[in-house]
């Protein structure tokens, strides 16, 4: 069967100009629907998608001819990885294309709330001039952990470089991965030693729920807490519930374990959340700039072409 690419979702042209160029067969349907797509994904060879449906095992009984899924994105998370490879189905992920995208997102993120800026624009604007109550904290000289060191935690440990502070990765999967960015750490150095933490793991089995209560109480200073990962992987009450003792500092979520409205809104810690001046939020946009649209597409687009050849 000649190769002959499905892509469900929208994605910068030049992935479809690569294609183009390189003599690739694709159907373009960025508005086409999960039924729609069942319905014709037997003739095709390769799927494209961003996070237009889940890719699970019911779906892919529909594409028997199926030789790789390519996700315009960073992380797998919306495709069952196990039965792709139960039917021999190779899964590419595009993670570098936003990963200067995350890191910058979530240092502006750490910053505001370090500098309570969210809070001090909303009082100035308010007719508030209260400086003492704004006091910040400086970043240099603090100890930052990063949970995951591939290319979004070094992207971010690389961006972090020039604030003069000590970062400390740990990462289950790798092994002497030190460079001048970031030290290999244990996860009981960077709970003894992290002034911030920052997350940069897939959502999978292992991490759904990780970041609970219990993991938590484990940091021995008082922490600022980012996530810019996957929401799954937190328990948004635990969060709260630091921020109520005084363990965290602040903490600033660009990913939630529901990111639709109005179910979004129904969850009995929204509320909670979104009245605190020491929480920042936004909505699943660290990854997702205008260079990053076109970067995401161009290394999916690549690295599918690599595939190929």
């Amino acid at each position: 069967m000649e190769t002959n690419i499905l892509i469900v979702d929208d994605i910068h042209p030049v992935m479809l100009e690569k294609f183009d160029e390189a003599g690739i067969a694709y159907s373009y349907q960025p508005d086409i629907s999960r039924a729609e797509a069942e319905q014709i994904i037997t003739s095709y060879s390769g799927l494209v998608i961003r996070s237009k449906f889940q890719v699970d095992s019911a779906f892919l009984n529909f594409a028997p001819n199926l030789r790789f899924i390519a996700r315009a994105g960073a992380g797998m998370d919306n495709i069952d990885d196990e039965a792709a490879g139960l039917r021999h189905i190779t899964l590419i992920p595009a993670n570098e294309g936003n990963r200067d995208a995350v890191g910058e997102h979530m240092i502006g993120m750490l910053l505001s709330l370090m500098n309570h800026l969210n809070r001090a624009d909303r009082q100035v604007r308010s007719g508030q001039w209260l400086r003492e109550a704004n006091r910040g904290y400086e970043l240099k000289g603090r100890t930052v952990g990063l949970i995951g060191y591939g290319h979004n935690g070094m992207a971010m440990a690389k961006k972090l470089s020039g604030f003069d502070v000590k970062v400390l990765a740990y990462d289950k999967y790798r092994k002497d991965y030190s460079d001048i960015y970031a030290t290999e750490a244990s996860m009981e150095a960077i709970y003894q030693r992290a002034d911030i933490i920052s997350f940069h793991i897939p959502l999978t089995g292992e991490t759904k729920g990780m970041i609970d209560e219990q993991y938590l109480s484990k940091f021995e200073k008082r922490i600022f807490f980012l996530l810019g990962a996957r929401g799954g992987i937190v328990d948004v009450s635990a969060v709260l519930n630091g921020l109520d003792k005084g363990s965290i500092l602040g903490a600033a979520f660009d990913v939630l374990p529901i990111e639709k409205f109005p179910k979004l809104a129904e969850q009995s810690w929204y509320k909670d959340l979104i009245s605190r001046d020491n929480v920042i939020l936004s909505p699943h946009v660290a990854g997702w700039t205008f260079e990053s649209y076109y970067k995401l597409s161009e290394v999916a687009a690549d690295k599918i072409i690599a595939f190929l050849r």
